[in-house]
Order: C-alpha cells, then sequence, then structure tokens
C-alpha cells in the first residue's frame, strides 16, 4: 500500500486543456473517488497516475518515489477497466494466474496467490469456470483478483460497474466496498455516477471542465456543496437554486416540504409553491413546480416520503418551507458557496445533520 501525491498536474492535447492544476492527496488505504461529468478529465488524471499518459506539467509521487516518467510496469500499480480484458479461452483460474506467468514466478507460489486471491473476492468455487458462464459481477470480481496477485500499492478502476445493470450495479457495489474493507488498499475510482461515488467512497473529488471543484466525504459534498455546479451535480433530483438578488439561494428536494410538516420550534423559510406536475416513486413522490411569492418565479421540485400522507392538487399554490438549517447561499455572480461567518449559525447546521 501506499500513498499518492499530485503536485500542479496539467495535460493539454493541442488546443485542448484536459486536465489543469491538480493537486491532491490520496492517504494510504484510502478509497478516493473521482467523479465528473463525461469530459471532465477524471479518466485522464487517472491514466497519469497510471502512466499511461504523461503529463504536459506536474508531478506523481507513489509512496516515496516520484513516479511522473516511470513506465506502468515499474509503479506496481493495478489497473480495472470498464471492460474487463478477461480472456474468454481461459479459466478463472488461468485468468487469475496470467499476470504471474509471465512473470515466470514459480508454480507453487502460483497457486498460493490466485486461491488466497480468489477467497478474497468469493471466488473458491469457481475457479474452474470460464468467462462466458459467470454473471457481470463475478467477473469484474475475477478482474479484481487478477490485479490483487500482484501485491499492488495502488488499484485504479475506470468505471468498473458501467457495464453491468442496476440490479447488477448495487450487488457489484457492495462487494467492491466489502472487498477494499478486507484488503485496505489504497484505491482511486473513477465514476460519473454520484450513487456508487456516494456509496463507495471515503472521499470524492468532483471534477468540472478538468478542474478539481470539491474534495471531501460524501456528506460534506452533498450537504455542503462548494459552488452551484456540485450543489447540481450531486443529488437526484439536484438542489433547488433560487436566486434573491446577488445571492442564490439552495435547498435540497427532500428538505422542501409542506409547513405543516415543520414543528413550531424549528426556524423556518416560507416559499410559495405552484404544483404542476406530481410523480409517484412508491417511496416517494415528486413534486414539479415553480416557486413565487416575494421570489422571482423559478422552477424547482420537491420530494415529499409516501409516509407523510401529502396529496397536493395540481395547479394550486400550496405553502412550503424549509428549515434554516437546510438552506444554502451561493454568490450568484461565482456560484461559490458564500461560508456563514455566525458561529452559532455553523454549529446549527452541524447539530441539524447529527
Amino acid at each position: 500500500m501506499a500513498r499518492v501525491e499530485i503536485k500542479d498536474i496539467g495535460k493539454v492535447f493541442a488546443d485542448h486543456t484536459a486536465v489543469s492544476n491538480i493537486n491532491l492527496t490520496v492517504e494510504d488505504g484510502e478509497f478516493l473517488v473521482l467523479l465528473g461529468p463525461s469530459g471532465c478529465g477524471k479518466s485522464t488524471l487517472l491514466r497519469m497516475i497510471a502512466g499511461l499518459e504523461l503529463p504536459t506539467y506536474g508531478d506523481v509521487f507513489i509512496g516515496e518515489r516520484k513516479a511522473t516518467r516511470l513506465q506502468p510496469k515499474e509503479r506496481n500499480i493495478a489497473m480495472v477497466f470498464q471492460n474487463y480484458a478477461l480472456y474468454p479461452h481461459l479459466t478463472v483460474y488461468e485468468n487469475i494466474a496470467f499476470p504471474l506467468r509471465v512473470r515466470s514466478v514459480e508454480k507453487k507460489l502460483i497457486d498460493e496467490k490466485v486461491r488466497s486471491a480468489a477467497e478474497l473476492v468469493g471466488l473458491t468455487r469457481m475457479l474452474n469456470r470460464k468467462p462466458r458462464q459467470m454473471s457481470g459481477g463475478e467477473r469484474q470480481r475475477t478482474a479484481l483478483a487478477r490485479s490483487l496477485v500482484r501485491d499492488p500499492d495502488v488499484f485504479l478502476l475506470d468505471e468498473p460497474l458501467s457495464n453491468l445493470d442496476a440490479k447488477l450495479r448495487h450487488s457489484a457495489r457492495e462487494e467492491l466496498r466489502q472487498f477494499q474493507d478486507r484488503i485496505g488498499v489504497t484505491s482511486i475510482y473513477v465514476t460519473h455516477d454520484q450513487v456508487e461515488a456516494m456509496g463507495l467512497g471515503d472521499r470524492i473529488v468532483v471534477m468540472h471542465a478538468g478542474t478539481v471543484r470539491q474534495v471531501g466525504t460524501p456528506e460534506e459534498v452533498y450537504l455542503y456543496p462548494a459552488d452551484t455546479f456540485v450543489a447540481t451535480f450531486m443529488g437526484s433530483p439536484p438542489m433547488n437554486l433560487v436566486s434573491v438578488g446577488n445571492v442564490t439561494l439552495g435547498f435540497r428536494p427532500e428538505t422542501f416540504l409542506p409547513e405543516t410538516n415543520f414543528q413550531t420550534d424549528i426556524a423556518t423559510t416560507r416559499i410559495s409553491f405552484l404544483v404542476h406536475r406530481v410523480e409517484y416513486l412508491g417511496g416517494d413522490q415528486l413534486l414539479y413546480g415553480t416557486v413565487g411569492g416575494t421570489l422571482p418565479e423559478t422552477a424547482a421540485i420537491a420530494r415529499i416520503p409516501s409516509s407523510v400522507h401529502y396529496s397536493p392538487t395540481v395547479g394550486t399554490e400550496a405553502k412550503f418551507a424549509v428549515a434554516n438549517v437546510d438552506l444554502r447561499y451561493f454568490d450568484s455572480g461565482s456560484g461559490k458557496a458564500l461560508i456563514p461567518t455566525d458561529e452559532e449559525g455553523i454549529m446549527a447546521r452541524r447539530a441539524a445533520h447529527g
């Protein structure tokens, strides 16, 4: 295992800047997620860490070594891609053993490492199967085991779950997190899926247009977005943003509730809400509409748990509210979060979210 440090790194392709001046530290044993939309530079950054791309400027350190110009094979990293790249004519055992055979490792040690890796990822009973006889999640675990036998210092994972359907992705995500907890190897994971990022990462790096917009725990990034891009990229539905002059007011759909849902001792901000459409999702219902009154009319979404038993009438104006501790404020010009200077306000926000 090793600490990974990225210093002032950037990558320019002709007239396109893919990554710009990124500084980042991944602690030993940490599971860090690079999250962002397509084209934001996250895969390019991962490839520079792997040695598959040479930075235009800046450096990569793995452990105590400067790895910027080392070949991939010299970095002791393991990479798992979106396409697991398993050999279809080989068994699971032979696929896992392949990296050791090309290094001419002795047969007895190969067998020990293969069986140990297979046990870690729960493939002991499948060693004689071919990839076509396995599920997507099992093929993913085979790719992980193949990487694990090399005893890497760092795992790099580039959207390894994107080829799976929704049900398999959920179970594979859980298996991947358990795998990380067992082996404790430093891992850097690329995805555009915020649910994967929230469920897997110790910390999340939100990227956009080749730059880092925010680094934090899943809770920090979701509850306290650094700017309006992070606010709307994290969360489904995204955070509601309402302009009130030089300040943009933000609030999550799940905190935007009928006024009667709040206890009288909770300080709230009342917002008139004109409901245009209702979407029933089983455990929740989404209310699409506009907020008005003293505010400019702006589209907004409320997420109401079915347990609240609220039946809105489409086309009518409803009395909604947001607890003041759940309101976020952004500069309307730069989009950056406005950090409250009132210490009591900060403590109230922390207390409200545990």
